[in-house]
């Protein structure tokens, strides 16, 4: 196929909160499938806190990027050319392929949607690695049992929101936390949710303890800092803690927790995740939650950025909470 390919990059290392300037923006030739190759023109690009802790040259549980990196992400797009009979010219795909406008991959290295179970924007949504990690987390780590109180930060977000919705499935008592009026009441009135702390509320402590009157029974972990802090502090006794992201911490100093004495004192498990080290668990849960969506019992929201060129502004807005709903670049159009 002739033509150009938009690539997004990472300039240089951000120092501090990331920048438009940390990203290059780069045109070159649309790739030639080799011969056990498919060509995907990608349509949907996922936007997630991950990929803030990639940028920084640190140890990590994944190989951090170099400047002149294409910026890594889950995609969702349609094979274009083909040279694997298992993955035909115009079915849509699931896989990494990166903040660019076409990608290279393998049968091993790409899931086939269906659009007719879901729409396919979810395969890196509620039916992709955010509703997984949620799923996963909260059913293996935090273990819910009814009538427990189940408490999420970042509760309007991908993941949050499935958290929230899918301890309520449980049986249990749902907290959420979120930033603003309008987050909250979409996470009660829409969600379902039990109760939800404004975080940016100046009585935030006192409203978050009037919310657990029975106090935390298992929390999921997705902000960190001055908000971790405040939970552990109401943790019951052998209260499970999933850790899932960190996102307040990721663009300044690290935050002088305090709490390890609750975990010590309430016995608590604090375990954190890393939800592609647990593939084999993805298929049933996503059977899972797409049942749940066809029933009324699991919603979601999309924030959708059009372009890939807004992809590093979009991105940036997500670090700092401006998105409402799982953030998407939206690269090209479903069908051509």
């Amino acid at each position: 196929m002739a033509g150009k390919n938009t690539q997004v990059l990472m300039k240089q290392h951000p120092k501090g909160w990331v920048t438009e300037g940390d990203f290059e923006i780069v045109e070159r030739d649309i790739p030639k499938p080799g011969p056990d190759q498919v060509l995907v023109r990608n349509i949907y690009l996922s936007l997630d806190p991950y990929m803030r802790g990639r940028m920084d040259a640190v140890r990590s549980y994944a190989a951090h990027l170099n400047p002149g990196d294409m910026m890594g992400g889950g995609t969702v797009g349609q094979i274009v050319e083909s040279n694997v009979k298992s993955l035909p010219v115009g079915a849509y795909v699931n896989g990494m392929l990166g903040w660019q406008e076409y990608g290279l991959a393998r049968a091993g290295e790409l899931r086939v949607l269906d659009p007719k179970i879901a729409p396919i924007s979810t395969a890196v949504g509620v039916l992709g690695m955010p509703g997984c990690t949620a799923h996963y987390g909260l059913m293996t780590i935090g273990q819910p049992k009814a009538g427990e109180t189940v408490v999420v930060s970042a509760a309007s977000g991908a993941v949050g929101s499935v958290v929230g919705q899918v301890a309520k499935i449980q049986g249990c008592r749902v907290v959420g936390i979120a930033g603003g009026a309008e987050k909250c009441d979409y996470v009660v009135k829409e969600l379902g949710f039990d109760a939800c702390i404004d975080y940016k509320a100046p009585d935030m402590q006192e409203k978050f303890k009037a919310a657990t009157p029975d106090r935390v029974d298992v929390y999921f972990e997705n902000v960190g800092g001055e908000i971790m802090e405040m939970v552990f502090g109401r943790l019951n006794g052998f209260s499970r803690v999933a850790v899932c992201g960190l996102i307040a911490q990721y663009n300044g100093q690290p935050y002088p927790f305090t709490g390890m004495r609750h975990v010590l004192v309430n016995r608590a498990k604090v375990q954190g995740f890393i939800i592609s080290e647990h593939m084999e668990y993805w298929p049933g849960a996503i059977m899972e939650m797409a049942g749940w969506i066809k029933s009324g019992k699991l919603k979601y929201k999309e924030d959708i950025a059009e372009g890939l060129k807004n992809a590093p502004a979009a991105f940036i807005g997500l670090l700092k909470g401006k998105n409402f709903g799982k953030q998407l670049v939206r690269i090209a159009p479903e069908t051509v």
